[in-house]
């Protein structure tokens, strides 16, 4: 996943919260970075057709950007489920953030594998708390 498919993540988190456009200040709250560099992002996206972008309502994801989005989120469930329940990793969360920026596709099929994947990934994601749901369920919650 690239930072592209992180900024694409966010959007479509903060577009569920919000059931609306995604504003600039919550994805650089969100991403952990300045709102000049989620603007210049959100310009590129939006040339790419990924995002379409309002001046003062926010970012609102294309369906190619949903789909994306949805790859990235499912990825990034991937990691934390396959840190948290298989290798046990305490801080799994900042290790899945920092993972999910280098983990290719074919990486991530293979942890998929190991995890076994429940179908209703990424639709597992709550977006308010931040975590995979299922991980509440086998005890993985920190």
């Amino acid at each position: 996943m690239n930072t592209a498919d992180q900024y694409l993540k966010a959007i479509f988190l903060v577009q569920r919260i919000d059931d609306g456009p995604a504003a600039t200040g919550q994805l650089a709250d969100r991403l952990e970075v300045s709102p000049a560099s989620v603007n210049e992002m959100i310009g590129k996206l939006q040339d790419r057709g990924l995002v379409e972008h309002e001046k003062y309502k926010g970012a609102t994801l294309t369906d190619e950007g949903r789909t994306r989005a949805r790859d990235a989120l499912q990825t990034y469930c991937i990691l934390e489920r396959f840190l948290a329940n298989v290798l046990d990793v305490e801080e799994f969360r900042a290790e899945a953030r920092q993972l999910e920026g280098v983990v290719d596709e074919t990486v991530a099929e293979r942890l998929d594998t190991i995890i076994d994947r429940e179908p209703e990934c990424p639709d597992c994601f709550d977006a308010d708390a931040d975590m995979c749901t299922l991980l509440r369920d086998c005890g993985g919650a920190d």
